[in-house]
Order: C-alpha cells, then structure tokens, then sequence
C-alpha cells in the first residue's frame, strides 16, 4: 500500500519560512506527476505547486516566488519550500502523485493526510 505522509507544518509568523516534506513509500517520487495542493478554512483545495518526473515545475499565481518544490529521487521524497509567508497561506497542505492510465501503465492518484500550516500576523 503506497502511503504519502507530510510533515514540517506549523506555526509562523508572517514573512517567515517553513518547508514541507512529503515521504512516500513504493518507490513513486520519480514516476509520477508530484504536487502540492492547500485547503484553507471554507475554501476549495487548490494546486501550490506541482513536479513532473522530468523536472518541469508549476506553481499557482498566489505563490510565484515565494514557493520553491523540489524532489529527492533517492529519498522518495518531495519538499515545498514556502517564503516570505502570507496569513492567507494558512491552510492543510496535502502532498498527491498522480500517474496517469495507460495502456501500458496502470496508473494511480494518491494523497496524504495533509499538514496544518499557520502564519499568524
């Protein structure tokens, strides 16, 4: 059973900094599609930023600049590293790796449990 599980959330000030870590088991950092999604209080979850197996990143426009996702193959592991953080950032940050079905691969789409990140003013 693959498991995704995060960690690094907290309580922040605002302009500080915290980064994120995602382990996950099976092996599936480097095959998949790797991202970071928040769901803040009342609001829809929402892509921050995401990974491609080659390496092509993309980030949603609330966080350009100010977050930075990197993966570690030989650690099955993805970090997001948040900064100059706002109060609107505070949310559940849940890492996912998603694989497309093909007819070759079966694919898949997992996600953690998420981690609560705080950033007070």
């Amino acid at each position: 059973q693959v498991q995704l599980v995060e960690s690094g959330g907290g309580l922040v000030q605002t302009g500080g900094s915290l980064r994120l870590s995602c382990a996950a088991s099976g092996g599936i950092v480097s095959r998949s599609v790797m991202g970071w999604y928040r769901q803040g209080l009342g609001k829809q979850r929402e892509l921050v930023a995401g990974i491609t197996s080659g390496g092509r990143t993309d980030y949603g426009d609330s966080v350009k600049g100010r977050f930075t996702i990197s993966r570690d193959n030989a650690k099955n592991t993805v970090y997001l590293q948040m900064d100059s953080l706002k109060s609107e950032d505070s949310a559940v940050y849940y890492c996912n790796s998603r694989r497309p079905t093909t007819p070759l691969v079966t694919g898949w789409d997992y996600w953690g449990k998420g981690t609560l990140v705080t950033v007070s003013s």
